[in-house]
């Protein structure tokens, strides 16, 4: 046999072999057929500090969402002010110089008092989850898309991550009485400004890293964020060393998830469901890590930093509830979408908190029962 004839099967097996491993090839790794949509990044800023666990909670989220989608949606996230001020986030976002954003609704209070509803005030007894569940089965997503639509915001909004109560805030000294508060320069937002202005305070309101430096600056006396870990972040132990722990002014807060509407209305409806699966998510997650970080911080406030803590006086909270009361009668007067979603938000209310106190046994008995003192979480001023 001569060599060129013992060439030729070998030829013929090499290149069957060169189809097969182009083959394999071709099936290892992902191949974007025709039509479909290149990959999208998006540019998101959180309205906190890249320090904070609120920025955290922000980096979660998008880590969720690109992973889901296998880098078919990639959401890069910036802290506040690398873009716009903490308070222009709606704006941004509703323009297009961002396509997305982490915040609170009541930070776009200056839009229309309504929108501090979510959140602010004492939410007629419902807590952050509660106000969570009127939001996405009671009517309150509906109201919300109806109230951005009159302040003209192009946006699609996603409200999500219940909040803890929070404190009254950090002050020279223990409120013992609501005249204690009386002329002092605080820090707050929403509806709590008209809140705490009807009790005689003088409020600012400021984004989360402008507190700290105005307090030990004097430009501000006292002043309320939101938690342990994000206050002993911000440097609160450091210009004070009296927190007043529970307050109504915001007791049902939750964040919320912005993207630009025209980005949002043109992504696949695959995407848009994730979106949707990767917020209930990081709501659950979000929820579970505020549990062990706030009570890790707020351990460590009272054994490393000597930070006192004092429950808020019943006199004050229920003067709290008044003047709330007072608010909402004047805003609703002066504005229809307000008393709509204030009469939705209240009916909610009435049945579902009715049916968690008769339901839910209270944790404070176990608590004593198992390590044998007081659960109360603070001194009585």
């Amino acid at each position: 046999m001569s060599e060129t004839k013992k060439q030729a099967p070998r030829r013929k097996f090499l290149k069957g072999a060169a189809v097969g491993s182009a083959g394999a090839a071709a099936l290892s790794f992902p191949m974007i057929s025709k039509g479909q949509a290149a990959p999208q990044s998006l540019r998101f800023q959180s309205t906190w500090p890249a320090k904070d666990i609120f920025h955290e909670y922000a980096l979660d989220f998008a880590k969720k969402v690109n992973d889901m989608t296998g880098g078919e949606l990639k959401i890069e996230v910036l802290p506040a002010g690398a873009v716009v001020p903490a308070f222009g986030l709606l704006d941004a976002v509703s323009k297009g110089t961002l396509d997305g954003g982490h915040g609170v609704v009541v930070y776009h209070y200056g839009k229309n008092s309504a929108l501090a509803l979510w959140g602010s005030g004492p939410s007629f007894g419902m807590d952050a989850n509660m106000l969570l569940s009127w939001h996405k089965y009671g009517g309150g997503q509906q109201l919300l898309e109806e109230l951005y639509k009159t302040v003209g915001a192009n946006v699609k909004s996603y409200v999500y991550g219940p909040m803890p109560t929070q404190p009254l805030g950090w002050f020279k000294k223990p409120v013992t009485k609501i005249e204690d508060m009386k002329g002092l320069k605080y820090r707050t937002v929403g509806i709590s400004i008209d809140m705490f202005t009807a009790m005689g305070v003088s409020v600012n309101a400021l984004p989360g890293g402008e507190i700290v430096p105005a307090m030990d600056r004097g430009l501000l006396d006292a002043a309320e964020f939101n938690n342990a870990s994000s206050d002993r972040q911000l440097g609160f132990p450091d210009v004070s060393k009296v927190c007043m722990l529970q307050s109504y002014h915001q007791n049902a807060e939750q964040f919320e998830i912005l993207f630009n509407g025209t980005k949002y209305n043109a992504m696949p409806a695959k995407l848009r469901n994730i979106l949707d699966y990767a917020v209930e998510a990081s709501s659950a997650d979000m929820s579970w890590k505020a549990v062990d970080r706030y009570s890790s911080a707020y351990e460590d406030m009272q054994t490393k930093q000597g930070v006192k803590f004092f429950k808020t006086p019943d006199s004050v909270l229920r003067a709290q509830l008044k003047v709330f009361d007072d608010v909402v009668a004047k805003k609703s007067a002066e504005n229809p979408i307000f008393k709509k979603i204030v009469d939705s938000q209240k009916a909610f209310a009435k049945r579902a908190v009715k049916w968690d106190l008769d339901t839910n046994v209270q944790r404070r008995m176990a608590y004593d029962y198992y390590f044998g003192q007081p659960a109360a979480p603070a001194k009585k001023s």
